[in-house]
């Protein structure tokens, strides 16, 4: 089976992580090779990349890497396990990189090797592939895009940041009016991540924050076309369980786009396959997976054309994780 997941963000990095132990799972149990039996691919959210002391920071793409491998901290849930901070502490010093951004040493030996590659004029497609290439992650990695699309936030008291700073600093308090993708208009999908869409036989959307993970993913022109004509039934995994968001600051932002920081909500905002979505875009959904905490939106969800299943959506383990990703591909087969 060829798997496609938009991804972006920890959320979409442990859901990732299930689909690959629901893979090897079920090629165990067929007397199948575990890591042959699946072609993953996961589209990549770029919009949270950044410059950053003259290194390209790429938070999306290394939580996968990270967590793929293996390497990533568990406890802190972010950046790479056993790591220091000695080069973060003195570029603080100097006052190259801000203190509420810290880059581990580890994590650092990843920029720069992007960032050497990028300015050596490597395609961002290739820097990908070469550094999937250290740890077996059993999913191949594409970005969404080869153009820089940054995401920045435009403030109720009318600054505009990077979305970095307004995430990580200031941890989303400061009420956000809209959110810009600089320079999307111009941009075009990745090829790798078409062709991703256009063979699958399953794509998913991770549960991810649906605003500044998924949606530059959507935005980039020519991509909501791409899932709208592909032949494989498109679900989507609720990001918010009971009304809360399951990580992160995600109502901050779905409130400053009008969305209820709500199940359903979710669901109608990308809407049906065929159908607009809230802000008149094209929809993308074939299905639609709710917590059971929320079972009540099923009823209403299915009348609005959006079949949908209320399943345990906690990820607290690899048997959770890889139970929400059978779950998320159940539908997606019985949708076919």
């Amino acid at each position: 089976m060829r798997i496609t997941v938009l991804s972006g963000g920890v959320g979409g990095a442990r859901f990732v992580s299930g689909v690959r132990e629901w893979a090897r799972r079920d090629a165990v149990s067929r007397g199948l090779p575990a890591d042959v039996a699946h072609d993953i691919r996961v589209v990549v959210n770029t919009g949270d990349d950044w410059w950053l002391a003259g290194l390209r920071i790429a938070p999306d793409h290394d939580s996968l890497l990270y967590s793929l491998s293996g390497q990533n901290d568990q406890d802190r849930g972010w950046g790479r396990r056993d790591e220091t901070e000695r080069v973060a502490s003195e570029l603080q010093t100097w006052g190259v990189t801000p203190d509420w951004f810290t880059l581990g040493d580890l994590d650092l030996g990843v920029h720069i090797a992007r960032t050497a590659w990028l300015r050596s004029g490597v395609p961002l497609r290739e820097v990908y592939r070469r550094l999937g290439t250290r740890w077996p992650l059993g999913a191949t990695l594409i970005p969404a895009t080869e153009d820089e699309i940054d995401t920045h936030v435009h403030t109720a008291d009318g600054q505009r940041m990077h979305f970095q700073e307004w995430w990580t600093r200031h941890r989303a308090t400061i009420p956000a009016v809209r959110f810009e993708n600089a320079g999307i208009e111009r941009a075009l999908p990745a090829v790798e991540a078409l062709e991703a869409i256009a063979d699958a036989d399953v794509i998913l959307l991770a549960p991810s924050n649906p605003v500044v993970s998924i949606g530059p993913i959507l935005d980039i022109p020519g991509m909501r076309d791409a899932l709208r004509a592909a032949s494989a039934p498109v679900v989507g995994v609720a990001p918010v369980i009971g009304g809360r968001v399951v990580r992160g600051m995600a109502d901050a932002c779905l409130t400053a786009i009008g969305v209820d920081t709500d199940a359903a909500a979710v669901a109608r905002h990308y809407a049906a396959r065929g159908a607009d979505g809230a802000r008149g875009a094209g929809g993308v959904l074939d299905g639609w997976l709710v917590a059971e905490e929320d079972a009540a939106s099923v009823d209403g969800l299915v009348a609005d054309g959006i079949p949908t299943r209320a399943v345990p959506l906690w990820m607290r383990d690899a048997d959770t994780s890889a139970a929400l990703a059978g779950d998320a591909i159940a539908l997606a087969r019985d949708l076919r």
